[in-house]
This record gives structure tokens, sequence and C-alpha cells, in this order.
């Protein structure tokens, strides 16, 4: 399936303020609650000034160990555990009934729930389902026919040889542009063909493996499936050599390369664009902004150099490993073992309703938001969650003009852009058309195909339309944010505003604006200045607002943030890669600093009241780490500092805690201590 882009998407964590009852919400003062959540959770064995991250939070981790089918455990497993309950009901209660309006959206979210709960129909058809797919990608004879399939695949299901997705024009905020960038890769990313490490070169052996044990379910005999691993191995490696490494992606100048649909064709003539266009619906392609031209220039290579049989089979692969999970129990187990076993260092599958729930809200999401803030988000959402952006907003203001390193020109158009950012929060006040889209009772898949058809068509249908800067990129049961340049917008879905440890009450203010505060709305505006935000103006378009100096103060400032999360080890002997994680540090950072910010001008902060023995200023870096209470497999900690802008979540609270001073006054950090870094190498940005 075609991927939108949504840049900067946080994977961030924010707080449960109110009950998990329905519209249902209490103002009790959290001091009432007992025992309390942050105090519960300290490992008193643990110094603060050395490791905060399990101070805080290795008291939860010894009593709640990872279960067999999670990659890790903490916080944001318990927030989704009560999502995916809210939505199980949701679609329960629409499957119980097969005889709703067809067309309407609770005949749509029964219907598909229905379908992926059915497991003995499923097992029955195997992968008959994918019968007509399969014979097309047979009836190939040439390169115009692997581009038709390569283009259908990438509206059904995955996206082989490159990633294309329609969206707003960098330097032209107002228009939506056709992107077109490198992919095609079956493993994370490109680092997995290369590196040497043994845990890398044990994922390959195992991925040969697994690719030849799918073609064997698909009916292929052991020899001719072990050939076929080895070829498409041998294919995504050469794809993968032409990859920028991720770290190099990251410079929206260097991935803005502006051509004509006729330039496209003609530097890459093996590629049939028009044929691909056509068959993924986007009419009248007149420019493109391709991410890498390089990475086309060897596709083109490469389609004229691997045998046709080759890419039929490459192809295959790609249909079905994205569609495995929807597919019978024998295939989702090859899938889960490699993809969530072997990459992740899961034990065991999750229950089948919890997948069908969660792959159900992936589908029809947009439908199944309209039930979840009617009968689950609480009341006044909205409102708290703007209360506590506009107070970001302001001090935000105050830092900007206080900086010591930034030129009065330089603040005045920093200053503009902040002003300009739009908050859009809770959920959306308009829901998108979703008639078209067919889901019924008889198979699982196909419904799955469906709704990825519609989504693509959905994306490839803006091209040429003005944008639609109303539209929303999240569901409001979605536990996460995202800053999107272009727009200059931060979108904070409604379930953010969840607490676990403070049901019926709420959470006082240390914990809202440490997390909401710093780590939602503070995160999020950061990236509207961090190495890439900042390249946008106030009107989302890509145009450089800086002087020189002040540029190269701040990449000075940032390359510090670089070298520190470069020393931080997080698995075998795998660092923190400082540079693909960058933006994500600084928005940390910021986001923590301006959440600090904030809570100075509470109330709570100024009476110095405790609560469970804890001072406002213990409660709020307390409750900043909380946020990060999230312990991980080490299989996934590896895949996550290969392929992913995301420091784990060790490093998201030993990083910028490092860097505060009024953290070191709170917990009373020395020379001595493992946090300490000395006033020269400590970072203060916005």
């Amino acid at each position: 399936m075609i991927k939108k882009s949504i840049i900067y998407p946080a994977t961030i964590l924010s707080v449960l303020l109110f009950s998990n009852c329905k519209n249902e919400t209490q103002n009790n003062n959290a001091s009432t609650q007992t025992p309390d959540r942050l105090a519960q959770n300290i490992d008193s064995t643990q110094n603060p000034a050395d490791d905060f991250f399990l101070f805080a939070n290795n008291g939860w981790f010894k009593n709640n160990p990872i279960p067999a089918s999670e990659q890790s455990n903490g916080l944001w497993q318990l927030i989704q555990d009560t999502i995916n309950a809210q939505v199980k009901n949701i679609c329960e209660e629409n499957a119980a009934n097969a005889n709703h309006t067809k067309g309407s959206a609770k005949q749509k979210v029964g219907d598909f729930f229905f379908t992926g709960m059915d497991s003995a129909t499923i097992n029955k058809n195997g992968l008959h389902d994918l019968k007509p797919e399969f014979d097309k990608i047979d009836a190939i004879t040439d390169l115009n026919g692997v581009i038709q399939n390569a283009a259908y695949i990438h509206s059904a299901a995955g996206s082989p040889l490159f990633g294309i997705y329609v969206g707003q024009d960098d330097k032209i905020s107002s228009k939506n542009a056709i992107f077109i960038s490198q992919g095609g890769l079956s493993l994370p990313d490109r680092n997995y063909y290369f590196d040497t490490d043994s845990r890398a070169i044990d994922i390959r052996q195992k991925y040969v493996k697994h690719v030849q044990n799918m073609f064997m379910l698909m009916g292929n005999e052991e020899a001719a499936s072990r050939k076929i691993a080895s070829s498409i191995i041998k294919l995504e490696t050469e794809i993968a050599k032409a990859c920028r490494k991720k770290e190099d992606t990251r410079d929206p100048d260097k991935n803005y390369n502006k051509m004509s649909f006729d330039a496209l064709q003609k530097s890459t003539p093996n590629v049939n664009w028009q044929i691909f266009t056509q068959s993924v619906n986007l009419t009248n392609p007149d420019t493109v902004i391709v991410g890498q031209p390089e990475f086309l220039s060897a596709l083109n290579k490469n389609l004229k150099a691997t045998s046709i049989s080759d890419w039929k089979n490459y192809l295959k692969w790609h249909l079905v490993r994205s569609l495995a999970p929807y597919l019978d129990d024998k295939t989702y187990e090859e899938y889960f073992n490699f993809y969530l076993g072997t990459l992740r260092g899961l034990q065991e599958p999750k229950p089948r309703w919890k997948r069908v729930v969660a792959s159900t809200n992936a589908s029809l999401g947009e439908l199944i938001g309209q039930v979840y803030v009617d009968e689950y988000l609480p009341k006044g959402t909205k409102e708290k969650l703007t209360e506590i952006g506009n107070a970001i907003k302001e001090v935000y203001a105050d830092r900007i003009k206080n900086l010591d390193w930034m030129s009065d020109a330089t603040k005045q158009k920093a200053l503009a852009k902040l002003n300009t950012v739009v908050m859009k929060v809770g959920y959306p006040d308009k829901w998108k058309d979703m008639s078209a889209l067919q889901i019924d009772r008889t198979s699982y898949v196909r419904n799955v195909i469906n709704a990825n058809i519609w989504e693509t068509n959905d994306d490839m249908s803006k091209f040429g339309k003005p944008v639609d800067k109303t539209e929303w990129h999240m569901y409001p049961q979605t536990y996460n944010a995202y800053y999107n340049p272009s727009n200059n917008e931060i979108v904070v879905p409604g379930c953010n505003i969840i607490v676990p440890g403070y049901e019926r009450v709420m959470a006082d203010d240390a914990i809202l604006y440490s997390i909401i505060g710093g780590s939602t709305f503070g995160h999020e505006i950061t990236h509207g200045f961090d190495d890439q935000g900042s390249k946008y103006d106030e009107n989302g378009n890509l145009n450089d607002w800086w002087t020189a100096e002040d540029r190269q103060k701040f990449e000075a400032k940032t390359q510090l943030i670089v070298e520190q999360f470069n020393s931080y080890v997080a698995v075998d002997s795998l660092t923190v890669n400082g540079r693909l994680t960058l933006g994500e540090n600084i928005a940390d950072l910021g986001g923590i600093v301006m959440g600090y910010e904030a809570f100075k001008k509470t109330q709570q902060y100024k009476k110095g009241e405790k609560i469970a023995g804890l001072t406002p200023d213990q409660r709020f870096f307390l409750g900043y780490a909380n946020a990060w209470m999230i312990n991980t497999r080490p299989e996934a900690l590896s895949d996550q500092v290969r392929s992913d802008e995301h420091s784990p979540a060790k490093f998201r609270v030993l990083g910028p805690l490092s860097n505060m001073p009024e953290f070191y006054k709170t917990f009373n950090v020395k020379a001595d201590n493992k946090m300490f870094r000395s006033d020269s190498l400590r970072v203060v940005i916005w």
C-alpha cells in the first residue's frame, strides 16, 4: 500500500487525565490518590544522578515483565491496551449484527472484524484468495508487466521497487505534488543487508530461510524455494546498495529534486511511468519530486539486469509478505517467526482479537474514530489540550526572545513561525467520505486489499487539487502525535488525554506539564525548529530564513547532541545513531525545557507543596521519566537502533535531562555521577 508521508511522528507519550469510562470526568486532586503512581514506581536502589530512567521506572519493571506476545512493556502498552479494549467493544458490537444498512460505517466495521475473527474460513482458504494476483504475476512476459503489477501491489499491499505518495510541495505548500523515494526492501533498513555484527549476520541467514519457507507455502518445492530465496536477497541487496543511509535522507533540501514527468521518463527509460501512474489512478502527472535520483538510476539498471523470472518472484514475495498477517495460520506463523520473533524478540503471537482489532482500526480508523469520540473521549478534551498547548507556545516565545546566540533578525522570523503554528487537537471537525469502500463478510484479506486500494486512491486523488489543510493523518484513537512542516501544524489526537494510575481523578500539573506539555506539545512545536523543520518558514515552504551566522551557531549546538547520543550503548555493542535521531533528540530537549518553563507558572509549582513526599520539581522530572516507562527486548532495541529515527526510551530520558541544570539541582547531580555533563557540553538550543 502506498504510504502517506507524515513528517515528524512523535511516537511520544502523553497522559491519561481522566477515567476509562465513557465520557466521564472527575476533578479530584491527585494528592488524594494513594498510593501515588510516581512514588510507587521508584527503585530506591538506583541513584537518580546515575540512571534516572531506572530510578523512576524500575520499580514498575520489576513487577511487570514483558509479556511473551509483546516486544516491550510499560506506559505505552498500558494505554494501548485501554484503547484496544475500547475499539474491541466498538468492533464486537457491530460484528454481532449482520443486518446493518449496506454501506454504513457500522456495517463496514462489523463485517471487517467478523471476517478477521473467522479463523475457520481463513484457514480453509489458505492462499487461495490471492490466486487472482498470482495469476496476473505468472502472466508477466516483459518489464511493462513487472511495472503494472508492481503498481497494483503498491495500491493493494506493499511498496515494491520504490516509494511513491502525494503530498504538499515543500516549496509551494499550497499545492500537492508527487513524491518518489528509495524503497523496495523487505528488511527494515539498508543496514540489515551490510552490517557485519553477529546479530545482523544471523538475521540475514534467517531471512533467507524465511523467504524459502514462504515460497514452499506458496506451493514450490524445497529446492526451487531455496533458489528463489537466494535470488531475492541478491536482488534486494543490489537495491539496498543504491539506498542512501537513513541519516543521509534527513536533509529536505537534498531530497527536493523536482523534474518534469517527461524528464523522469527519460532518466529511467526502463520504468514505464505512464503504465505505473495509470495503474494507481494518478491522472495527468506533469512534475514529480524525486528524493534520491541516484536510487532511481540504479533501479533503472537493475530492471534490465535482472531476469523477468526473478522479478516475478520478487513481486510474489512482496505481495505475500505484506498480506501475511491477514492469511491462514501457517502463513502468519511463518511471518511471525521472522518479522516479530527474530527481528523483535516476541515469543508468541498476540491473541487473534488483538491482531484483528489492530487491523480493523488501521483500515477503518476513520469510521471507528467517529464512534470513539462520541463514546470514549472525555468531555472537554479539546479544551484541556488547547489550554496546555497555548501555555507551551507562550513560554516558547519568551525563550526565543531571550536566546543569547540568535540575532534579532532571525528571532523575529522564528517568532513569526511560532505564532502561526496551528494546533489541531482531539479530533477533526469533518470526517473523510469512505462510501466508495466495499467491505463484506466474504474474505478477510480481500477486505484488507479493498481498504488499501481505497486509501491509495484517496491519496492519488489529491494530485492537482488544492491542499486540504483541515485533513488529519491520525485518528483520535491513535496514541501518537505529529508535526507537519508544510502546514506548520501540530496534531495531537484525543486519546493522548488518558493516564493509567489516575483513574477517575485528574493528575497533578507536574505530570500534565511534563508529559502533555513537554513530551507532546513542546516536543511537536520544537520539530518546527529542529535540524529539518527549521528549514521551513511560517508558511510551510522550504525556505532558509536564518542568517548564515545563526545557522552556523545552531549546527554547532546540534553537533553536540549528535556526539552525546553517539556515546550511548543501546544493546550489545550497538550505539544510538546520533545523526539519524537528531531531530527527535532536539525535540525531546526542547519539549522538556518548555514543559518545565510552563509548569513554573502553575499554582502547584508556586506553592511548592509536596505530594506523596515529592516536591513539585521532583514530580515534574519523575513524570517525564514515567512518560518513557518502556522496557524493551534486546532484539527490538537492535532493530530500533538500526532503522528508527527515535532513540530508545531510556536515552530519551537520560539525554535531555543531562542537559538541564534544574534536574541537576533537584537530584543533586555531581561531577562524579554518570549523568553529569560539563558546562561546555550541555546543550541549550531553544
